[in-house]
């Protein structure tokens, strides 16, 4: 019989012995994972380059300008289609696949045409009517064939509606030039809603949550009662009791506002959410104390560091501009590809399939040789080594894309991570508090940790590329019937999803501890994760019950602000002398305000969060170097002490 382990946590590292000289973030350190440092620069280098090749190579009037399927600009003047300066899409569904990010090319054929189409109707209703379709509407395919009306609805039988895209984009680009000016007022208005909610977060943070909470349960239940009324004031109305599925996808979508079950659906959705928060609240009632004295902690850090709130403008400037970056690279190396022609004739030549050039082929020896022969368009692309690799370029441009991202927020995280531990480990606050603790942890970081932080991101980088290639044979492999590789592939896209969630979380805790210890990524990964097993109990309910808060923050800004815009945009209340504009989709400007007030509230809120998961790490720390004594007093606040019921000999406190 084996010896009973003695500590059972032992495999998980030994708790964090108590060191005198130890007073938060180390000054003393040294450059870490320098090689992945120096990789981090030869692959910007290389990014640069393919940068200069595709700029050199790419033409973007191609996207610019409407561009058939053969690369021929539509309405160009002294062209065969210079009456025709529209572009029909076939599908424009397939417009949606994941193919268009590497390829930047709608997998579906595409037309010039002079008019769009005036008539719309769903498949099943022209194939039932073949004969008010007629033959009236001629496109011209990429064999140069006719096609009527009722052969492109053959054609289409893998798509449910015809789209009027064009016109679905006017409309919308027409609501956004009549409330732009609106939209922008909206997001000012989310932005200092967040500011004054952080602010009260500062100094009323206890009731500021309880209130946050009521707050939630109430936007969310006078959604669930205006889904009702919407949906009862439907009832007995003459077309209202048509299901989705028989509307199909309309152009339109002021129509599914008018049918029951859209608004039932709305309704269910709510009542699942508010069951969700409530039944939360109530399991976790006990945990919301400490949770609660946390967010205080955060307040008053961030009290103390101010410029934490205004390093996010940092983060997004550097991510539009790495964003920027890979749309015009990948923009000019998508439309870098040239119409290839081959040689196409009915009976025996040498020269069949060979590469022509339309231009020239008739005073070529071709046509003598094979009476008959033409040049013709055989695909878009290229025969070149360029354009042989022109695919893989497009995968350096996504990778880097994600490595160069990535590095982005792990320099936020790192940075906001030193300056807030630097608040938790000084014993008088704010006199203890270092000058400049923003400026100081970026610098700390920039200069020893790049290589740190190249690390960590290329290592997300690679999770995400691979999803992206799965992704992609997923699309490529559609037409398959194998029905194991399609399940094979399922449960690697769900795997892989799953790994980039954990590495996510192992990441942002790794940096934690790089911005405190200064030691390497593999290092302050472990500690990390060490660390945080050792506590499993309180990550798993404490930490998580501060992200639940912090998200219903979020919740209620964006509810908040969505439910005045829908409001003011649906006519329902108005301003004196002030009316809503006249729009074709009211959701249009709601839609954007709504996301635009998100990512503004998450912009703030994501300071608490790194903040909060800062000073948890710090406190699961301080329990393990710190037992109360007068040598070894905690660092954590009287609040966290009580709750604990722990103290510090004498009554010795953190200020």
């Amino acid at each position: 019989m084996e010896p009973e382990e003695k500590n059972p946590e032992s495999r998980y590292g030994d708790p964090r012995k108590f060191d005198p000289t130890f007073k938060g973030p180390i000054y003393n350190r040294g450059c870490t994972d320098i090689l992945c440092c120096i990789l981090f620069m030869l692959a910007l280098l290389g990014y640069f380059a393919v940068g200069i090749l595709a700029w050199s190579q790419g033409d973007p009037r191609k996207v610019i300008y409407p561009t058939d399927s053969k690369g021929q600009f539509c309405g160009q003047v002294g062209s065969p289609l210079e009456k025709k300066p529209l572009l029909f899409y076939f599908n424009i569904l397939k417009c949606a696949s994941p193919l268009v990010l590497l390829e930047l090319q709608c997998p579906t054929t595409q037309i010039c045409v002079e008019r769009c189409p005036d008539k719309f109707m769903t498949l099943v209703k022209a194939l039932g009517n073949k004969d008010d379709v007629g033959n009236k509407t001629t496109f011209t395919d990429d064999g140069g064939k006719s096609i009527n009306a009722t052969d492109l609805l053959e054609a289409s039988k893998k798509s449910n509606v015809v789209v009027e895209a064009r016109a679905v984009a006017m409309r919308i680009f027409e609501d956004y030039t009549q409330s732009w000016h609106w939209i922008l007022l909206g997001l000012v208005i989310a932005m200092l809603v967040s500011l004054i909610f952080v602010l009260l977060l500062r100094f009323l943070a206890g009731v500021m949550v309880w209130v946050m909470i009521f707050m939630v349960v109430l936007v969310i239940g006078y959604g669930i009662f205006h889904c009702y009324m919407q949906y009862a004031s439907l009832k007995g109305i003459a077309g209202s009791d048509v299901t989705i599925r028989d509307l199909g996808l309309l152009t339109d979508f002021s129509v599914y506002l008018q049918i029951q079950q859209t608004w039932l659906a709305f309704m269910i959705i709510l009542c699942i959410v508010e069951v969700v928060i409530i039944l939360l609240l109530i399991f976790l009632r006990k945990r919301l104390r400490i949770a609660i004295a946390l967010i205080k902690e955060a307040s008053k850090a961030i009290g103390h560091v101010m410029s934490s709130l205004f390093y996010p403008l940092l983060t997004f400037a550097l991510l539009s501009l790495v964003i920027a970056y890979w749309a015009i690279t990948a923009v000019f190396l998508s439309t870098s590809n040239e119409p290839v022609y081959k040689v196409s004739n009915t009976t025996e030549c040498m020269y069949s399939t060979n590469t022509c050039n339309p231009e020239t082929f008739n005073s070529s020896n071709i046509t003598t040789e094979c009476p008959g022969a033409e040049c013709l368009f055989a695909f878009y692309g290229g025969e070149t080594l360029y354009h042989k690799y022109l695919i893989l370029f497009q995968f350096y441009n996504l990778f880097l894309f994600f490595w160069c991202a990535n590095f982005v927020t792990a320099l936020g995280q790192v940075t906001l991570a030193g300056a807030f531990a630097s608040y938790y480990w000084a014993f008088k606050k704010p006199d203890d508090i270092p000058a400049f603790p923003i400026f100081n942890s970026l610098g700390r970081a920039l200069r020893y940790h790049t290589g740190s932080l190249a690390f960590g991101s290329l290592i997300l980088a690679i999770v995400q590329i691979i999803r992206v290639i799965l992704e992609y044979l997923d699309q490529k492999l559609k037409g398959a019937q194998n029905k194991c590789a399609k399940f094979l592939l399922s449960c690697l896209k769900c795997c892989f999803w799953c790994l980039e969630k954990f590495i996510k979380f192992l990441n942002r805790n790794a940096y934690i501890m790089v911005a405190i210890y200064g030691k390497n990524f593999c290092t302050s990964a472990k500690d990390a994760f060490f660390l945080l097993m050792r506590n499993i109990i309180r990550v798993a309910v404490l930490d998580k019950v501060t992200d639940f808060l912090l998200f219903l923050g979020k919740l209620l800004i964006v509810g908040i602000v969505g439910i005045c815009s829908f409001f003011f945009f649906t006519g329902k209340i108005k301003m004196v002398e002030v009316a809503a504009p006249s729009l074709n989709y009211y959701w249009v400007p709601i839609l954007t305000v709504v996301i635009g007030a998100y990512l503004i509230a998450h912009g703030f809120f994501s300071v608490y969060a790194m903040c909060v998961d800062t000073l948890f790490l710090c406190f699961l720390e301080d329990l393990e170097r710190n037992d109360g004594t007068a040598d070894r007093p905690y660092f954590m606040p009287e609040r966290l002490l009580s709750i604990l019921k722990k103290s510090n000999e004498g009554g010795k406190t953190v200020d």
